[in-house]
């Protein structure tokens, strides 16, 4: 399934419902689990850092081109909350461009021919996000003003000349397709949304929209738009279970770009020719294809693989018909690939385990590669910090799990440390490589980390990710059962001291593994977690009401299946929860509503277990300001180190 809309720009690892779901086949079970980092191999004395430290490091998302070229567009929460900046394609420091210190505020993109730009804001993480531009003369505008709708930036028209928008301020079910032209903002209706679809692209040409329409979290479909006639055309009509989503039009809009895991496992590439209504196969790897677009006049084409918990990039050389090769760069991911308007300029991240995200550019012509940002704070050594390695076991039915473990330097055979298993956000989302302060953190200060893709889990097949299918609380929770002792196997995990954290659904597990499975887990941490599914799934925001029907497959109806739903809600059997409890939330949570955590708090405190509960006024589902973010991180440790670091084997 998508996992609920990604929790927080700040800690992807979390999440809670539709984002495109990242689905892949399972691999070839091994005959053995992978081989667990060595207990006894030779390891640095690490240093260990403050939070305060750590929260120096900077995170950057996002890139676009200037008009001339010269400059690149992104976000940065460098002064402790999301702001636009922009840094020269020749380096240099970055130049601040918006100066809220109240919302985060997240670049968009420039004009292709001004130096205005556009950004998108929310209040206090209440995800209600409006599109503002910032003017030549340095004034903000909200060009789709309102206090109770978001407005989503949907991308340029091929001649520049417009760009497009998607709001819920008709019917807050269901986002329309607005067209702004780009000098005077004056806007005309392009798609008006009755239906509950879910936009794909625009066509170049400006003939056609597609649409995606989901049926259940792992079957969708999609269908094609006629501006002109506003007819609809379904164009992927299948049987059995498959998932359909629309990528793109070519440049000459001659042929949509889906993606597609009908009869395989793995999503693939086929292309839609709009004149003859043929299917073509155009790529597929050994992984899901999770994304494929061109540049604006059809020079390269881009497609992201996600390979085992990584970001795999192709460029194409769609003239040549070959893949590019791409630079020598440093070890890590290389994702948010942005391609100049004149196709001669690439930007692109690399993020690694032990290194944040940085900004680099690329010119084609010259092969030169020229980073742009420096986002590691030089206090902390990067060898002080800890790479990650996937590893797998079999669980309780024979189903192999993947997982990502971080093992600290400290930890050994004759030191034996405490381990927490993270459960990432969902259900349908991913733990995946790449640097992540939170559980560097706690890696640093002697905690083995390991982060399961339990059943469920984007990125390894669509039946592996159907497998927990209205069996929430359940299988994928014994996942979570196994995975200690996967744990309890390494010999320099204390098998004593192992506690269990997540966020958003995540959260969910972290509760429902302390109600269901009171003596298996010393402590726990729930981050915006669901306590009471009935509640949750009654209040899910407007807009997500074209993916409501296929939520409640995915997890339950609350209106016809309440007596299931309120046996897997913790809430309702917090009489259990016997160990340790620390609950963070959001006052403005609009997924996990703060009652959520509210009752849970009081419900388990009657049972005179510790609980400590931290509420960020300013926050929504996810951290968006670095001080929240560092509190958030130091009161985990230190409840940490209190009841599990120090405990002993009966806590």
């Amino acid at each position: 399934m998508a996992s609920w809309p990604t929790l927080s720009r700040a800690l992807t690892a979390l999440a809670l419902v539709p984002t495109l779901a990242l689905a892949a086949p399972a691999p070839e079970a091994p005959a053995k689990p992978a081989k667990a980092p060595s207990a006894r191999a030779p390891s640095r004395p690490s240093k260990q850092y403050t939070v305060e430290q750590f929260m120096k490091t900077t995170s950057v998302f996002g890139a676009s081109f200037s008009s001339d070229e010269k400059r690149v567009l992104f976000t940065s929460n460098q002064t402790g909350i999301y702001n636009v900046f922009s840094v020269p394609l020749t380096g240099g420091k970055p130049t601040q461009l918006t100066r809220s210190t109240t919302d985060s505020t997240y670049a968009v993109g420039y004009f292709p021919k001004d130096a205005r730009f556009l950004f998108e804001r929310d209040q206090g993480g209440n995800e209600l996000s409006h599109l503002y531009v910032h003017t030549a003369d340095g004034k903000e505008k909200d060009l789709t003003p309102g206090d109770k709708h978001r407005a989503d930036f949907a991308g340029w028209s091929h001649d520049d000349s417009a760009f497009y928008v998607q709001t819920n301020e008709r019917d807050e079910r269901y986002m329309d397709l607005y067209r702004y032209d780009a000098k005077t903002y004056a806007r005309t209706l392009l798609f008006q949304n009755d239906g509950g679809y879910d936009l794909g692209a625009v066509s170049p040409d400006e003939k056609w929209v597609s649409l995606g329409k989901s049926r259940t979290t792992a079957d969708s479909d999609v269908h094609l738009y006629n501006v002109a006639t506003k007819e609809l055309k379904h164009l992927t009509p299948h049987k059995g279970t498959a998932t359909w989503n629309s990528a793109t039009f070519d440049p000459a809009s001659s042929a949509l770009y889906m993606q597609t895991n009908e009869g395989s496992e793995f999503m693939r590439v086929v292309r839609y020719v709009l004149a003859t209504g043929k299917l073509e196969e155009v790529e597929k790897a050994d992984w899901d294809i999770v994304y494929t677009y061109f540049s604006k006049n059809g020079a390269w084409r881009v497609t992201g693989i996600n390979e085992d918990g990584r970001t795999v990039i192709r460029v194409h050389d769609v003239k040549a018909g070959k893949p590019l090769t791409l630079p020598q760069l440093p070890e890590g991911d290389l994702t948010g690939v942005s391609i100049s308007r004149s196709e001669k300029r690439m930007a692109f991240y690399v993020n690694g385990d032990r290194s944040p995200s940085n900004l680099y550019a690329y010119d084609f012509a010259s092969k030169k590669v020229q980073r742009l940002t420096d986002t590691l704070n030089p206090e902390v050594d990067a060898k002080d910090l800890v790479d990650s390695q996937v590893v797998r076991f079999k669980s309780f039915d024979g189903m192999v799990i993947p997982n990502i473990l971080y093992k600290p330097h400290q930890a050994t055979a004759d030191n034996k440390v405490p381990a927490l298993i993270w459960v990432h956000g969902g259900p349908g989302g991913q733990t995946r490589k790449g640097y992540f302060p939170f559980i560097q953190y706690l890696a640093n200060h002697g905690y083995v980390v390991l982060g399961i893709n339990n059943r469920g889990s984007s990125g390894y097949g669509k039946t592996f990710f159907t497998a927990d299918d209205q069996k929430h609380g359940k299988e994928p929770l014994l996942d979570c059962l196994e995975a200690k002792k996967y744990l309890a196997s390494l010999p320099y995990v204390d098998s004593s001291r192992v506690g269990i954290i997540g966020g958003s659904y995540g959260g969910y597990m972290t509760l429902a593994a302390l109600a269901f499975h009171p003596d298996e887990f010393n402590v726990g941490v729930d981050i915006f977690g669901v306590s009471n599914w009935l509640r949750t799934l009654k209040n899910i925001p407007p807009y997500w009401e074209s993916f409501r029907e296929a939520l409640y497959q995915e997890m339950g109806n609350p209106e016809t299946q309440e007596e299931m739903l309120r046996s897997v809600s913790p809430l309702f059997h917090a009489e259990k929860i016997r160990k340790p409890l620390l609950v963070i939330q959001g006052a403005n949570d609009p997924r996990v509503l703060k009652v959520e955590s509210d009752e849970i708090v009081q419900a388990v405190k009657k049972n005179n277990v510790p609980v400590d509960y931290v509420v960020f006024p300013d926050e929504g589902h996810g951290f968006s300001k670095k001080k929240n973010e560092a509190e958030a991180y130091s009161r985990t440790r230190s409840f940490l180190d209190q009841h599990l670091k120090k405990a002993s084997a009966t806590n």
